[in-house]
């Protein structure tokens, strides 16, 4: 290479150098900020290539998508003093990218463990106002809701936005978990001796009302049927008393043959009766002149 072409090679290459380090690029997914010597000096910059002070100022780019942080194992208190053991999940992402530098650094641990002590605090006031049934029985959006809006506005000075808090799990220790089963066996227990009781009370009660309903249903009946059978015995009699009246002497014949058909002829039977009897007036003389 001639000598001459070498300090034109060198400016070519340092005019690269310097071109390459007066730009920057900043990707769709990505929030950036350009510092000089420490002080930031933009940061609305778009998804594009940018123009920057070589040498001079610092480009810091960071997370645009939502970040997700997962927290297991917390352990938070109940109004009743009972611990509960809690993992829970936050979702997260940089809104403000100049708070978000100045605040954390750009340092996505440290902005993580900052969100996480700001969260559970939300969590620590909404348990503690809770008795452990109301935790466990509450709608989780009531208490999400809750935690959500004590921690968005304090994360606001961070240039974050909290886009979703949720409590994947909640448990208790294993000593408190004992002590609370057990308790929770003798109130069901006591519960379960108050509606036996309560149904053995309603079962007596129903069955009293049963035996007094069917007492006097057997004795309405048996009066009904008595009334029934004395109307009949009188229509009956009133029947025979017409007829009798009508014919008396085939009344006596007819009354006498029935008589002969259930007292004799039948085996094994022994009738004592004299042979003068009136009981055997129509044996002796059939004939229609004792009629």
């Amino acid at each position: 290479m001639p000598s001459r072409a070498v300090p034109i090679v060198l400016a070519v290459v340092a005019l690269l150098i310097v071109a390459a380090s007066s730009l920057f690029t900043v990707q769709q997914t990505q929030l950036a900020i350009r510092t000089q010597f420490g002080e930031i000096k933009g940061s609305d910059y778009g998804p594009g290539l940018h123009l920057k002070w070589p040498f001079i100022d610092q480009v810091a780019r960071f997370e645009r998508r939502v970040v997700t942080q997962n927290y297991a194992g917390e352990t938070f208190l109940t109004n009743e003093n009972r611990g509960l053991l809690v993992d829970f999940y936050v979702k997260w992402r940089v809104a403000d990218a100049a708070k978000y530098f100045r605040a954390t650094g750009g340092n996505e641990q440290d902005a993580a463990q900052r969100l996480g002590d700001i969260v559970k605090d939300g969590i620590k006031n909404a348990v503690a106002q809770r008795t452990l049934r109301e935790v466990v029985t509450a709608e989780r959006a009531a208490v999400t809701g809750e935690m959500i809006g004590r921690a968005s506005t304090a994360v606001d000075a961070f240039g974050i936005q909290l886009v979703d808090v949720r409590l994947q799990r909640i448990d208790l220790p294993d000593d408190v978990a004992a002590r609370v089963y057990e308790t929770m066996k003798q109130n069901f227990e006591k519960q379960a001796r108050q509606l036996r009781g309560e149904g053995e009370k309603d079962s007596q009660r129903i069955k009293a009302e049963a035996d007094r309903k069917r007492t006097e249903i057997l004795s309405a009946a048996a009066r009904d049927a008595l009334r029934i059978r004395g109307e009949g015995d009188a229509v009956a009699a009133a029947t025979y008393a017409k007829a009798y009246d009508r014919n008396p002497e085939f009344y006596a014949f007819y009354r006498s043959l029935q008589a002969y058909r259930n007292a004799v002829g039948r085996d094994g039977d022994v009738l004592v009766v004299s042979p003068d009897s009136e009981f055997f007036k129509y044996f002796k003389n059939p004939s229609p002149g004792n009629r």
